[in-house]
């Protein structure tokens, strides 16, 4: 499946699936013939990279690719959109990454239902527990947890706590909605921490640690980790897909070289399941 270039920068062909207003990297596939469904964020979605590891793990496996990861998507996404969980339980098998622990919704604050990374206000108790902030000066949720570990890393562990129950309560939810050919991926530059370590909010996954991730692996088929090392991200010589005014976007995403091998292990996996 090859992808064109426009002015440096990759035309992602985007396309809709069934009422869902989000665009999904396209092209679009057919959903009458047998198709591996992906859930997931930016890496999924494969943000500067010509081919992404769900193109990849699919024509290996003979099928068509209904790649549903979307930038900086949540747990929220998925669950606020049944066409998408309808087109996922109708797949030969399904892919779940594991995406950061901030974008969604909780009783500190909301987020906008399907760009999950936009903040959109905090709520009385999250008011209560910050006086001093002022939260209209937040549009999105990494620049807004930031801004409150700075300002009291005592009282930013109890918003931790509320953000890491919720994001396991809605992953296991969403994992009983899919089919058990269910294929869990960590795609990340590091390991899944453990719980005891300090609280890291520049990572990816963000807030998502080992014994989160050891509660949800009795539930799917298998659990891949690949962890990208740094000459496997865009912009370190492999193939350029992005144009100058996206490079600073661009550095650090995984790029092709790290989307090989994450395909390489879903393919070996998949055989298993």
């Amino acid at each position: 499946m090859a992808y064109v270039y426009s002015g440096g920068a990759l035309d992602y062909a985007p396309c809709h699936y069934g009422m869902s207003r989000v665009a999904f990297r396209g092209p679009a596939h057919d959903l009458r013939k047998p198709y591996l469904a992906v859930l997931g964020g930016t890496e999924t979605y494969g943000k500067f990279v010509p081919e992404p590891y769900p193109t990849l793990v699919a024509a290996e496996e003979g099928l068509g690719v209904v790649n549903l990861g979307a930038v900086n998507a949540g747990v929220d996404l998925y669950l606020n959109e049944p066409d998408l969980l309808r087109i996922a339980r109708g797949a030969e098998a399904v892919i779940l990454q594991v995406v950061g622990a901030h974008n969604l919704s909780n009783r500190f604050y909301r987020v906008h239902r399907r760009r999950n990374d936009r903040f959109l206000g905090a709520s009385p108790a999250l008011r209560s527990l910050y006086p001093e902030v002022d939260f209209t000066e937040f549009s999105f949720t990494r620049h807004m947890l930031q801004a409150l570990q700075q300002t009291s890393p005592e009282r930013f562990c109890d918003v931790v706590a509320e953000l890491r129950m919720v994001w396991l309560q809605r992953m296991q939810h969403l994992i009983r909605q899919l089919p058990p050919r269910l294929l869990l991926l960590w795609f990340a530059a590091r390991r899944p921490c453990r719980f005891a370590t300090a609280v890291e909010v520049t990572l990816d996954p963000m807030l998502v640690d080992s014994e989160m991730i050891a509660a949800l692996t009795p539930h799917v088929a298998a659990y891949i980790e690949v962890i990208t090392a740094p000459t496997a991200r865009v912009g370190n010589g492999d193939c350029v897909a992005f144009s100058a005014m996206e490079e600073p976007a661009a550095h650090g995403v995984p790029g092709p070289a790290a989307h090989r091998e994450a395909a390489n292990r879903l393919a070996r996996a998949l055989r298993h399941s």
